[in-house]
């Protein structure tokens, strides 16, 4: 059985989220892999083990394990929901999907600024997830001064922009399920 790999882009706030738990219902055999679940975990259990300073490479070892085990001991379709701005670290991601036979799909939530603050400004999420932030203002903050890019056609298998309209999320899903369909068979 051939597998795909949805992964999302984007800054917080910009619907990844709400975008993934979405395409999971609509896909059979998907799981979604959420850093943001890893973080409130490592923060509830394992406090004392976050680095100090520098990125939080605790969590990107239990979401990699996460992937690792989806990729090598399951048949599973995997959405993952969690930034991937930095094209470093996504072509790698990429890369390794690539090697697995797994067919890769980016999902690009390029929402304009003012939208994701008003979402920051009215959202009830937890801020459980942090670790050196103390707002999700500051995230974004962070989010635009860091090393982040866009990506481009050609980086995935398939490539899909979600704008402001909210129409984009019901059309992008059904165009990856009609992606899956020849997959299946």
């Amino acid at each position: 059985m051939n597998r795909i790999v949805v992964m999302t882009v984007g800054k917080t706030h910009s619907g990844k989220t709400t975008f993934a738990k979405q395409l999971e219902s609509q896909l059979k055999n998907t799981i979604t892999i959420d850093q943001d679940n890893h973080a409130s975990f490592i923060n509830a259990h394992y406090k004392s083990l976050r680095p100090k300073e520098g990125p939080n490479t605790l969590k990107y070892a239990v979401t990699q394990t996460i992937v690792d085990y989806a990729v090598k001991q399951t048949n599973c379709n995997l959405v993952l929901c969690n930034s991937n701005l930095a094209r470093n670290g996504r072509m790698n991601l990429l890369d390794y999907f690539r090697r697995n036979g797994i067919v890769s799909i980016l999902v690009y939530f390029d929402i304009p600024e003012v939208v994701i603050k008003e979402r920051i400004t009215e959202s009830q999420r937890s801020k459980d997830i942090f670790r050196s932030a103390s707002t999700f203002e500051e995230v974004l903050a962070r989010q635009q001064e860091s090393d982040s890019s866009a990506p481009e056609i050609g980086e995935a298998d398939h490539f899909f922009i979600v704008n402001r309209n909210e129409e984009d999320v019901p059309l992008v899903i059904k165009q990856i399920t009609e992606i899956m369909e020849p997959l299946l068979n």
